[in-house]
């Protein structure tokens, strides 16, 4: 694939190309700017997981990251992400980037945690852990009780 595709239009291919994969993982965590808020549960696209695992597709995670922290930055500056623009900001890095290899599902999980949680629940040594990766057994079918669930209902099934 084109190394100077847009990355919209390499996932694009990906997806007519590759047969999604569904992931054995679910990642379960908390916002520490929530606290009363029921755990979340982060669930990998599978058009995604292919692309992932087959490599050639993804920019790294360094470039999605400086893109996160330029949007992180104007909202910060001006209190809204109003006005933003990624030629206000210096472009973005990602969509250009050179891909990466082939990852592992679990290298896939990894990369994905720090791409689609903020990085407040990942990144910050506390006490007491944010968030979990669990098998998708440990997530219950019945999401009857689903605004009650919290994080330590789902460590104890990860253990």
């Amino acid at each position: 694939m084109n190394t100077n595709t847009h990355l919209w239009d390499r996932l694009a291919e990906a997806r007519e190309r590759l047969d999604p994969v569904q992931s054995k993982y679910r990642v379960v965590f908390e916002d520490p700017n929530e606290p009363d808020a029921p755990a979340k549960i982060l669930v990998p696209d599978p058009n995604w997981m292919a692309a992932a695992l087959a490599g050639g597709v993804l920019p790294p995670i360094d470039a999605c990251l400086a893109d996160a922290a330029k949007v992180a930055q104007w909202e910060q500056e001006h209190g809204t992400l109003e006005g933003f623009a990624w030629n206000k900001v210096g472009g973005a890095s990602d969509p250009y980037a050179e891909p990466i290899g082939p990852m592992t599902e679990e290298e896939a999980i990894e990369y994905l945690i720090q791409k689609d949680i903020p990085e407040r629940v990942w990144a910050t040594d506390t006490n007491r852990p944010r968030f979990a990766i669990v098998p998708v057994e440990a997530i219950p079918n019945d999401r009857t009780h689903r605004m009650a669930w919290r994080l330590n209902d789902f460590e104890r099934s990860a253990a």
